[in-house]
């Protein structure tokens, strides 16, 4: 089915029959993603995340991962890559899985050309960009929020304009809804963003920077996430009491799950045991929504 008629069955509340599939794979307008920041340390705690992460993905299979930045500490030297990448995650290489990185703070000290060029970040030499999953259910806009430059945020103003994806996710490291005390809502950055992404409907919006996981009460519209607990922790260093609050986790490393259809996107945040710390959904109304 070409992808114009599938919208068009979609918009027109349509059923669209599947055809019986293995039991380890999704039909095709269903799609499974993971997302997490700030994991490039090489210490434990990224190790013993990473594991639970593979022995999730057994019995829920993904093939895709959002990296939120801070890829590679302290500086995003690649020759770290091994040590800080590939071994971590050396399962799920194997396995198939893509990782779609965004280049953090750290990563652009020393990083940001060979980062950009490493072919396991699927970055293809592009500090902004987007692309499609499940047979355009789903469109991710990676950004450069290290330098949120006019001209990035005229491209990104087209390309959200142009999207025919039923759900939008934009992703980037500097958090624009922050309860976290070290770093906080990037000020400068929502005033560039939100209207954006308001004004296209985006659905989503994933960040890391703040070493935390946190889900923001919904803002004009659009659900924003922290997932910065990749690698190193910092513990205690939620701050609840902020009006944008709704739930968060300091205290053990996590990352996102979520599984999307048309007519709804579930997300859940897990720790390294797969146990689940938070866990929801959005209806498809937020997805459509500025459209």
């Amino acid at each position: 089915m070409e992808r114009r008629s599938f919208l068009a069955l979609l918009a027109a509340n349509s059923v669209v029959a599947l055809a019986a599939k293995p039991d380890n794979s999704a039909p095709a307008n269903e799609f499974s993603f993971v997302a997490f920041g700030d994991m490039g340390t090489g210490d434990d705690e990224q190790q013993n995340l990473a594991n639970g992460m593979t022995a999730y993905q057994e019995k829920h299979p993904f093939d895709t991962v959002l990296m939120l930045g801070d890829n590679i500490y302290p500086d995003g030297n690649i020759s770290l890559v091994k040590q800080k990448f590939e071994r971590p995650y050396a399962e799920l290489l194997k396995r198939g899985v893509k990782f779609h990185a965004v280049l953090g703070n750290h990563d652009v000290r020393k990083g940001r050309e060979s980062e950009m060029k490493y072919p396991e970040f699927n970055m293809n030499n592009r500090l902004y960009y987007t692309f499609v999953k499940g047979d355009g259910l789903i469109e991710f806009f990676a950004l450069d929020s290290t330098n949120m430059t006019g001209q990035q945020l005229l491209w990104l103003d087209d390309a959200l304009k142009t999207s025919t994806a039923i759900w939008k996710i934009v992703y980037f490291h500097h958090p624009i809804y922050s309860s976290a005390i070290t770093h906080g809502s990037d000020m400068k950055l929502r005033g560039q963003l939100e209207p954006l992404l308001v004004k296209y409907g985006v659905a989503v919006t994933l960040s890391g920077h703040d070493h935390t996981y946190e889900r923001i009460k919904p803002q004009r519209g659009v659900q924003h996430f922290v997932s910065g607990a990749g690698g190193q922790l910092r513990r205690g260093d939620l701050d609840k009491r902020t009006s944008f609050y709704d739930e968060g986790n300091d205290k053990v490393n996590s990352y996102m799950y979520f599984e999307v259809t048309p007519e709804k996107l579930s997300f859940k945040c897990l720790d390294a045991q797969g146990s689940t710390l938070d866990k929801g959904s959005i209806s498809r109304a937020h997805a459509v929504a500025g459209q």
